[in-house]
């Protein structure tokens, strides 16, 4: 029997109302390229306003230029470190005195790289945990009483490296782990004032830096038997799943994971482990050694 065909890639812009977002503003870290710049940009298309956040000035202001003109919506690019509480307040304070609110935040700032535990120093894992974990903390400190002003709600951009043991990980393993953690007592202490909070876990999205730099994969194309469904992820499949969980179709939702994989998280270690065949990658490092290196 043959496979079937796999699933389509979804467009937001052909599955949610057009003005979903219309009047609303989103404000998200980590904003200025990849999955993240994906979620303000099918939330733009579909009304919003939006405030993106990166260390880069440069950087940001061209990509929120790009939204802009992409959209036709209002697009603010600031730069702050989310490492710092005073930049984020700041950049929160520019933001709502521009566009006068704020109503959905995604906190997506990430740092990642592979490294084995014996070549990653406190440092680089303190590193990691500043950016991701810390980040998200510091983010959310800055912008939750602008949610509670708006019945606002949360998405936290996370990973499925911690479901289970995944070498040259330990890293960001740990951050995304406590991100996890985070967002359920968000949930928890923020609900009564209305603002919600969730996760979303994408599995390999391709186009995107973590996929090219962590992965062996080149194209897709060559391994696609390995996903479950028969396709790599796209970053719109996240962007469909944040306009979901931003709508009012989620507006009973808070505190839970999505995994956004294809069902990978499921996929036979035998073939999970195919970018990195265990214990191989272990015991003899040199075999990858065009993916890993040290880290101070």
């Amino acid at each position: 029997m043959s496979r079937a065909p796999p699933p389509p890639v979804p467009d937001p812009t052909k599955i949610f109302q057009p003005g979903l977002f219309k009047g609303k503003v989103v404000f998200a870290t980590g904003g200025g390229s990849g999955i993240v710049m994906e979620m303000v940009k099918a939330m733009m298309q579909l009304g919003a306003d939006a405030i993106i956040v990166s260390r880069s000035k440069e950087k940001i202001e061209t990509s929120a230029a790009e939204l802009s003109r992409e959209t036709g919506q209002k697009c603010i690019g600031l730069s702050a470190d989310v490492r710092s509480p005073p930049q984020l307040k700041e950049a929160v304070e520019k933001g709502v005195k521009a566009l006068g609110k704020i109503n959905f935040v995604i906190c997506g700032a990430a740092g990642n790289f592979l490294a084995p535990i014996s070549g990653l120093s406190e440092n680089a894992f303190k590193t990691v945990l500043d950016i991701d974990t810390l980040g998200t903390y510091n983010t959310v400190k800055a912008t939750m009483e602008e949610l509670k002003a708006t019945h606002g709600a949360y998405i936290h951009v996370s990973a499925t490296l911690h479901y289970r043991g995944l070498i040259y990980q330990a890293h960001a393993s740990a951050a995304k782990a406590a991100v996890d953690a985070l967002s359920q007592v968000i949930a928890v202490e923020l609900g009564p004032f209305g603002v919600r909070s969730n996760i979303v876990a994408p599995g390999a999205i391709l186009g995107t830096v973590g996929m090219n730099k962590l992965s062996q994969k080149k194209d897709g194309e060559d391994q696609m038997g390995e996903a479950m469904l028969g396709r790599w992820g796209q970053k719109s499949d996240i962007s469909c799943m944040a306009c979901y969980l931003f709508s009012d179709a989620g507006a009973w939702i808070t505190g839970h994971k999505f995994v956004v994989d294809g069902g990978e998280v499921h996929t036979p270690p035998q073939m999970a482990s195919a970018s990195f065949p265990y214990p191989q990658a272990v015991l003899d490092p040199a075999s990858v050694a065009d993916l890993i290196k040290a880290r101070l």
